[in-house]
């Protein structure tokens, strides 16, 4: 356990030394929150049952920092890795490739919850969101989704030649999901031909259900969101699994 504290702390400080992965999971979301709340504000509108905008938008910005964490900072940072020998060297040590995985994942997993911690902190000081549903099932909401993404990621890094490559591939699979599937602008916005195709992205899924869990749904409601979920956590490991590569 020692050991792998000790490289959970190294690799934490490697991720905030790392200025455009830590923007995007830290700063990124409330910067936009802040923009869009000066804009819109957070009256009540019956186009989302009475919320405010704020209100819908604080949990879709979570799913926004899921996919930046997901499908970029996992496949970027892990291909650098490669590509410059330091999972090739870390492997030659006595600790096991486990215990590399297990603090990688874990880093991303804190990292992603520190982005939405400031989002949720800023949003409650600066607009005053409400919150009308459980905060550890909106917690397993965030990490089911998390978990699913990061396996898309390790795909990526696995697949990818290079960091470089794997940046391209991280960023023509984001954006798109960033403004099709709610986690930029509210889903109830977007026209019924753009909700369809949303429906088939991953994004949507966590956004969805976050959205709902943060206002009172049951799980029950959701259960589209979580096998979908469930399904892409479950095979993007076992993909990875196979595609990780250490040189």
């Amino acid at each position: 356990m020692g050991s792998l504290w000790k490289l959970i702390v190294v690799q934490a400080k490697l991720f905030l030394r790392e200025p455009i992965g830590a923007f995007f999971t830290l700063a990124f979301a409330p910067l936009v929150l802040i923009l869009f709340g000066a804009i819109y504000g957070n009256e009540p509108t019956p186009m989302f049952g009475g919320r405010g905008s704020m209100d819908v938008s604080v949990p879709a910005y979570m799913g926004l920092i899921v996919g930046t964490v997901g499908l970029m900072s996992v496949p970027i940072a892990t291909s650098a890795r490669r590509e410059t020998g330091a999972l090739r060297r870390f492997r030659a040590t006595p600790l096991r490739p486990l215990t590399y995985m297990i603090s990688d994942v874990a880093v991303n997993f804190v990292m992603t919850l520190l982005g939405i911690a400031i989002l949720v902190l800023m949003g409650t000081a600066v607009y005053h969101v409400r919150f009308e549903g459980n905060i550890l099932s909106v917690f397993a909401a965030v990490s089911l989704g998390a978990f699913a993404f990061f396996a898309i990621g390790y795909i990526i890094a696995g697949l990818s030649p290079t960091a470089r490559v794997a940046q391209i591939v991280g960023m023509v699979l984001l954006y798109p999901m960033m403004f099709l599937s709610g986690a930029s602008m509210p889903l109830e916005i977007l026209p019924a031909g753009i909700r369809s195709i949303s429906s088939f992205l991953p994004l949507t899924h966590v956004v969805t259900l976050v959205r709902g869990l943060w206002a009172g749904d049951s799980w029950g409601q959701h259960g589209t969101e979580v096998i979908v979920l469930l399904g892409v956590l479950v095979v993007g490991t076992i993909i990875s699994a196979r595609t990780f590569r250490w040189e």
